[in-house]
């Protein structure tokens, strides 16, 4: 098995695997361009760290609202079990996105086996 031929950023080769007729890793082959920006332009748009972040920092106020007293035990309860499930439709949003990405990238390994460039 080939290695690929590029040289990352940080002056490092690549320690991927070339494709088959191909000096290039799936990572960096210049054929696959459009598809890597395609997939950087959608994981981009989806934020799920300063989503998380976000419930974090409002979940922290809360919790400061009922140690102090100034927030009804029960209304915290409530919210908690709110700030439950959107973390928890957070979870299940990554869980999606990573099961297509690895989709795309079993996709790509199998036109690899191929010969496809």
């Amino acid at each position: 098995m080939a290695r690929c031929g590029a040289i990352k950023a940080n002056g490092e080769r690549c320690k991927g695997i070339a494709g088959r007729g191909s000096e290039w890793c799936p990572a960096h082959d210049p054929a696959r361009a459009e598809q890597r920006r395609r997939a950087a332009s959608k994981a981009a748009r989806s934020r799920p760290g300063k989503e998380v972040a976000s419930i974090k920092s409002e979940i922290r106020s809360l919790i400061e609202g009922l140690l102090s007293g100034k927030l009804d035990k029960g209304v915290g309860a409530v919210a908690l079990q709110g700030y439950n499930t959107l973390l928890r439709a957070v979870e299940v949003g990554q869980r999606t996105d990573l099961d297509e990405l690895v989709r795309k990238v079993e996709e790509m390994e199998r036109g690899d086996e191929r010969g496809v460039a």
